[in-house]
């Protein structure tokens, strides 16, 4: 990806190596739900938070962990640019329907964070907290995705970033408010599960959406770049997680969509580069 000469965004929250202290979310989650959260972007974190039993006051120090290393930094500064693209489409995009754009705050971390939705652990991985309309990243999550995940290559990690927008996207169209309304009549969790997916794979299109127009705007795909989202998006869909996990699949407890599916919605964003393409409520199927 080209990115080295690109705009740095100003709404970036560095807080890598703040102390934290206070109720962490993490002890409570399930193994298989952790499973899923750990492996990449949860729309709406308070919807795991909050089930969640908290685990204790603890309090993280500065430590050499949290040093930051030349490595994080030049990752940080990625961050920035992609963050920064993102504005850059979304804006446009939000200007051509006579609406107005708000952009998200990106906040890095490391080890715990205290966000609006609740304190999370690292191992949450990347989330949006609608609550205070941030998205929020421990850059450690990058070396899971290359070397749990299989998942390498910089636009691999601007795909997260993207992903996490999306569902800041959704939060200011009333796209989430009406998936939790609706989930709060199912009747059954099956039926909580499917719109959950449903909200992730429209995430999925977004960001494909921003991969189009970023690179009809601004040239900045490089050859094999689409080939790493796509990687990227088929390693964590929930059929390959559950498979790594526990050895076997169950699709009614899907809450991302398969690894075919994340892939298919992404593609369909990045082929035709339009938001209305991505509405993943009006498919009969996914």
């Amino acid at each position: 990806m080209r990115w080295e000469f690109g705009r740095r965004s100003e709404n970036v929250e560095d807080r890598r190596g703040s102390r934290v202290s206070g109720p962490l979310v993490g002890g409570g989650i399930g193994s298989i739900l952790l499973a899923l959260v750990v492996a990449f972007l949860g729309g709406d974190p308070s919807v795991i938070l909050d089930q969640a039993a908290p685990s204790g006051d603890r309090s993280y120090p500065d430590s050499p962990q949290t040093t930051n290393s030349p490595t994080q930094d030049k990752m940080a500064d990625f961050v920035s640019v992609v963050l920064a693209d993102t504005e850059d489409t979304w804006n446009q995009i939000f200007q051509q329907a006579g609406e107005n754009y708000v952009e998200p705050k990106l906040v890095l971390f490391s080890g715990a964070v205290e966000s609006a939705c609740g304190y999370a652990e690292a191992a949450v991985g990347p989330f949006y907290c609608p609550r205070d309309q941030k998205v929020y990243i421990d850059l450690s999550f990058y070396e899971d995705l290359q070397n749990r995940f299989d998942a390498p290559g910089d636009f691999a990690q601007a795909y997260v970033v993207a992903h996490e927008v999306g569902h800041h996207v959704q939060n200011l169209l009333g796209i989430s408010d009406k998936v939790r309304s609706l989930q709060s009549q199912a009747r059954s969790k099956v039926e909580v599960n499917q719109l959950s997916v449903r909200l992730e794979l429209q995430a999925d299109c977004f960001a494909g959406v921003w991969a189009n127009q970023a690179n009809r705007s601004r040239q900045v795909l490089e050859t094999g770049d689409i080939e790493e989202a796509l990687t990227a998006a088929s390693s964590i869909g929930d059929d390959r997680l559950q498979s790594r996990s526990k050895g076997y699949v169950v699709p009614e407890s899907f809450t991302h969509g398969s690894a075919a599916q994340r892939v298919e919605w992404f593609r369909r964003g990045v082929q035709s580069g339009d938001p209305d393409q991505c509405n993943t409520f009006a498919a009969n199927s996914l």
